[in-house]
């Protein structure tokens, strides 16, 4: 019996996919590690509480050390003779609070997270004093420090959106990331990069919020943190909308500034074609 359900004699392998939200503050990235702790460990460890799991869990993308999720998408093979809706609250009934299976369905074998995906989508949000007395300003923000960057400094938008602007469409990406695997080559397609700007500070602390979004075919290794790093130094008036130009032209990692860190970083949407898209609108899995 497996949470009040009682197991059939005879247990069907089943492939499911899954929607995960996560806090990675904790964690060493999403791709098992050795000697530290992992999403996709914490996934596996729970799984393997209640079922037999065939294979590894599979993501839509390895997020960093450090890196959150709203929408990370994951498959996994497992033999299961319930419904999809006990899956999710078995699986969650064994995770830590850090992460949370936020949907659950069964999936064709053709369905892979990762090369079915037609985009991504990540969020990188600052919270920002944008004040001319920005030196005597607390250099803290201890309720949202956690899941964003605190940048003291004031950020000029408009030259950030404009340096943003030239790296939309088909480029060589090899100065902001390495491929994900050996081999893989650098060429990207970026579909948005938007930086907008909220009035979300707190009611006594003062700030503004900028949220960066960022969609692409795919992604590099530390791609979204590099270019977001980039284009804070343009905002801090440290780069020019030129040297970012000239920047993703060079095609060598040594022309980058330091990667943005990563606790302002969230994968937020993956995006797949029409039959298999796993976004998740309420608490549905969409066009399945």
């Amino acid at each position: 019996m497996v949470d009040g359900v009682e197991q059939s004699a005879v247990t069907p392998v089943r492939y499911y996919s899954a929607v995960v939200a996560y806090d990675g503050t904790d964690y060493h990235g999403f791709q098992i590690q050795r000697n530290a702790p992992s999403v996709q460990g914490a996934l596996e460890m729970a799984l393997d509480a209640f079922t037999f799991r065939r294979g590894r869990v599979v993501a839509a993308g390895r997020t960093d050390a450090g890196v959150h999720a709203l929408g990370q998408v994951v498959s996994v093979r497992i033999d299961w003779a319930h419904t999809a809706v006990d899956l999710q609250r078995a699986w969650n009934a064994r995770l830590t609070p850090a992460i949370a299976v936020r949907c659950v369905a069964e999936v064709t074998d053709e369905f892979h997270p990762r090369f079915s995906a037609l985009s991504r989508t990540y969020r990188y949000v600052v919270r920002n004093v944008a004040s001319k007395d920005w030196r005597t300003m607390p250099q803290r923000s201890p309720l949202t420090d956690r899941f964003s960057l605190f940048e003291g400094r004031p950020l000029d938008v408009v030259a950030m959106q404009e340096a943003a602007q030239h790296l939309v469409g088909t480029h060589d990406f090899a100065t902001f990331g390495q491929p994900p695997e050996p081999g893989d080559g650098t060429v990207r397609t970026i579909i948005e990069a938007q930086w907008d700007v909220t009035d979300e500070a707190l009611s006594t602390y003062p700030g503004r919020q900028l949220v960066f979004t960022i969609t692409a075919n795919a992604f590099l290794r530390q791609m979204v943190r590099n270019i977001v790093g980039t284009l804070l130094a343009v905002g801090r008036g440290e780069w020019q909308v030129a040297q970012v130009v000239a920047a993703l032209a060079a095609c060598q990692r040594s022309y980058s500034a330091p990667p943005a860190a990563p606790h302002g970083l969230l994968l937020a949407k993956v995006t797949y074609p029409p039959g298999l898209d796993r976004w998740v609108h309420g608490n549905k899995l969409t066009d399945f």
